[in-house]
């Protein structure tokens, strides 16, 4: 059960100044879904890599339903804000090493993350979705539905907190879930963090997603950083070094996407 908790990935109705994904030139290739990659795409040395990656390893294992939704979105105005193909491929193989039922996933928007997970755990799993913008998540409801998994998908139209805050009020929920996923606004990834903590059981794991920030991260000064990315630049930091002094999990934090950073609840 995933708990799709972002509160809008329009990080309080601003727009990031992502590159345009059309054009990829990559047409002809059997796999029709567009290519993710074009310009800056990643955190590897080149875009040729990334698109290597891409076109070799994760196009040609991806679900079909899963091309469909992202060739669907690829022409929406935030079409960057939905899950890196690299990274729900990452993301489905933790929940199968996991044998994940329970999940928790915080953010939604039009759904590859959620719809991925759907089609990765059991028949009987079940998925708290959680997000302010229904709009975008009917975006992606039909390949939802089309997929039959929609019973395994709660939907929560609401602000993440609240929301984590009323499951902690039933004791039976707390260590109850498998895995999280956070893609949400960053002022508030350590108090996800904190909650999720209770909620994921010991040896589960929570995902956050965007933890380089297009590599932002490792410039000293908020003046270097581009005007789009700086209203979150100073909180993912921050969150990064709280999160490398957690001793309450393992992590690793890995360059797919905009960057994940996996966590292990340990204790």
């Amino acid at each position: 059960m995933i708990f799709l908790l972002y509160c809008c990935k329009m990080y309080s109705g601003i727009c990031l100044d992502f590159p345009d994904l059309s054009g990829t030139g990559f047409s002809e290739m059997e796999h029709t879904a567009k290519v993710v990659s074009h310009g800056p795409s990643g955190l590897l040395q080149s875009d040729e890599l990334y698109d290597y990656v891409l076109t070799t390893s994760v196009y040609p294992r991806e679900a079909e339903i899963l091309k469909e939704l992202r060739d669907a979105i690829a022409n929406h105005p935030q079409s960057y804000m939905a899950t890196a193909p690299d990274g729900g491929q990452f993301m489905a193989l933790l929940l199968k090493l996991l044998n994940a039922k329970k999940t928790i996933e915080v953010g939604v928007f039009t759904g590859y993350s959620l719809l991925l997970t759907a089609l990765t755990i059991p028949h009987d799993g079940k998925i708290i979705a959680i997000d302010v913008d229904r709009e975008a998540y009917e975006i992606g409801l039909p390949f939802i539905k089309k997929a039959n998994v929609e019973h395994k998908v709660n939907f929560v139209e609401s602000q993440g907190l609240p929301v984590l805050d009323k499951l902690l009020e039933n004791q039976e929920n707390e260590s109850s879930f498998d895995f999280a996923f956070v893609d949400a606004d960053r002022a508030n990834l350590k108090n996800y963090h904190e909650r999720l903590l209770r909620l994921v059981r010991v040896g589960g794991v929570i995902m956050y997603d965007n933890t380089l920030w297009g590599g932002t991260v490792t410039l000293a000064d908020l003046s270097a950083v581009h005007p789009m990315r700086q209203f979150a630049w100073k909180d993912t930091i921050e969150f990064n070094k709280m999160i490398a002094g957690d001793p309450r999990v393992d992590i690793s934090q890995v360059a797919l996407g905009d960057g994940m950073t996996i966590c292990r609840r340990i204790c």
